[in-house]
């Protein structure tokens, strides 16, 4: 294992070469515009602070009241290393998680795949919004994962709605 020397040095490194303050600024930028375009097309909607993470993802909470009021929230994220945006279903916190995580064990969420409770997973249910994204053209992909959120929230509304769930 190198030391965080080493880490550091190679930082830098790549710090110098311009291209990842660039990217970097770029996808938090785009993610504070996507916050803001969902907000003002959805004003019943909490639209959370944009969380900036350690490079490894960005993400804003954009949660419908009737979810909130169950302690739940919907993220919208990218994921910097895979480069691709998701939509999570979450908790409000890891004990919230591993409770819905539990009771909706036994029920159908469909084309969805519930998360395990384990360290390092925030979400209880994931899908991905866009594999590729594409930052050229930015209307488009906010569009594209406006559309893929909100039937993503109608799906998870629905699930949680279901007469067997005690949720």
């Amino acid at each position: 294992m190198e030391s965080i020397n080493e880490y550091i040095k190679e930082y830098a490194a790549q710090l110098r070469k311009g291209q990842i303050q660039k990217a970097y600024k770029g996808i938090l930028t785009f993610m504070s515009e996507l916050r803001s375009y969902m907000g003002s097309r959805y004003p019943d909607y909490i639209a959370g602070s944009l969380y900036f993470g350690y490079m490894d993802m960005t993400y804003f909470a954009f949660t419908p009241v009737d979810l909130k009021n169950k302690k739940l929230k919907i993220a919208v994220v990218y994921l910097h290393e895979k480069g691709v945006f998701e939509v999570w279903l979450a908790g409000n916190n890891r004990k919230i998680q591993a409770e819905y995580i539990a009771l909706m064990s036994s029920e159908n969420i469909g084309k969805y795949k519930l998360s395990q409770v384990i360290p390092g997973v925030d979400s209880i249910i994931e899908s991905i919004l866009v594999e590729k994204p594409d930052f050229d053209h930015p209307e488009e992909l906010k569009k594209q994962i406006e559309k893929k959120t909100m039937e993503f929230i109608k799906d998870i509304i629905s699930i949680l709605d279901e007469p067997q769930g005690v949720l």
